[in-house]
């Protein structure tokens, strides 16, 4: 078994991909429209005294590139690391070429906050892709003692990331673990508070995943409060103040009102959760998107193994196909650009502050 030290991550052999990378950033006129929710009638303004006039900055040909940011974004679904692939396993060798894959396709890394906030500060013609793990199995983290020194296991999906994160920095660092505590997370009791500290410093997310992993469904009302608040109060005894803001619901199954899960309190502890992960086999609509909905997110398990079609291989070739369905960057965090077609897909309250360019 090979070993990642906290700081200082080896590389490993490069798998080869199915999928081609985006096209070759280019940068030219775009003659795009830029909007604030209405048209700016003002552009050919002549700056008045004392105005500071920045200089243009060169832009982006849209068209070239597939700019999307009404596009499809997947939310991948993982469970455990292990060494024998299944249903709900994907090996660190399978989980290694997920990453290969996704990086040679012309995907980055942003986190399930960045996505709740339509925070996507990435390259231009480069896609967002959300990891979340479900359960803190300690594949997902494992520490090893290498004599005096605690080491990461480099085969556990933190080892592997900051590995593949060291080698190619490009990719991002970012992941949402969602944990229940009637378990030990993470499988080793003496590094919990360790192991929560490590995830927060790294960037890294904690999610809820209830405190025991009951069925929000089949549960009372009272219980499912009391269920969601404890998860809250036990990750903020490791980690005092953190704000826990998304849900993975366990089996996927929620009750018909979903307005007790979105938010409550119970015994003085109170939650809220912006974004609901479902299980699903699709992709997500764009933050900006008028069919965003984060009371209901949908992931794609992240397998090769009875996917029926809708797995991470089969989007990933759905996307290839159909390049106008796929979120494709515009390259600044500050505008969201839709093709002409695509402009009515866009609800512009969603837009906070960011100004609409229609090309």
């Amino acid at each position: 078994m090979r070993l990642i030290r906290r700081k200082d991550a080896v590389g490993f052999l490069v798998l080869k991909v199915i999928i081609l990378l985006p096209a070759a950033l280019l940068l030219v006129s775009c003659g795009g429209t830029e909007t604030g929710g209405l048209p700016d009638d003002d552009d050919n303004e002549i700056p008045g005294p004392g105005n500071v006039v920045d200089p243009e900055p060169e832009q982006i040909d849209y068209a070239a590139l597939g700019v999307n940011e009404a596009g499809q974004i997947m939310v991948l679904m993982y469970h455990q690391i292990a060494e024998s692939e299944d249903e709900w396993v994907r090996t660190p060798q399978n989980f290694r070429k997920d990453l290969e894959t996704l990086y040679a396709a012309g995907y980055r890394l942003v986190s399930m906050n960045d996505l709740l906030d339509g925070k996507i500060d990435l390259p231009a013609g480069t896609t967002p892709v959300v990891l979340t793990f479900d359960d803190g199995t300690i594949g997902q983290f494992r520490y090893l003692e290498d004599g005096k020194e605690l080491i990461i296991d480099s085969d556990c999906a933190v080892g592997i990331l900051e590995q593949f994160y060291a080698e190619h920095p490009d990719f991002g660092l970012a992941a949402t673990f969602y944990l229940f505590y009637a378990g030990t997370p993470f499988g080793q009791y003496e590094f919990v508070q360790q192991k929560l500290a490590y995830l927060e410093e790294r960037g890294f997310e904690i999610g809820s995943h209830t405190y025991s992993h009951p069925s929000l469904r089949s549960i009372s009302p009272e219980a499912a409060r009391k269920e969601l608040a404890d998860q809250v109060r036990q990750t903020q005894q490791y980690l005092p103040g953190y704000r826990v803001r998304s849900l993975a619901l366990p089996y996927g199954a929620h009750p018909d009102d979903k307005s007790y899960i979105i938010a409550g309190s119970h015994d003085g502890v109170s939650y809220h959760h912006e974004g609901i992960l479902l299980v699903g086999s699709n992709p997500a609509p764009s933050p900006f998107s008028a069919r965003f909905d984060g009371a209901a997110i949908p992931r794609i398990r992240a397998s090769e193994m009875l996917t029926d079609g809708a797995g991470m291989y089969d989007w990933l070739q759905r996307f290839a196909e159909n390049p106008l369905n796929r979120y494709i960057s515009d390259g600044d965090p500050d505008t969201v650009a839709v093709p002409e077609e695509l402009k009515d897909q866009v609800d512009q309250a969603k837009l906070a502050g960011r100004r609409l360019v229609i090309y």
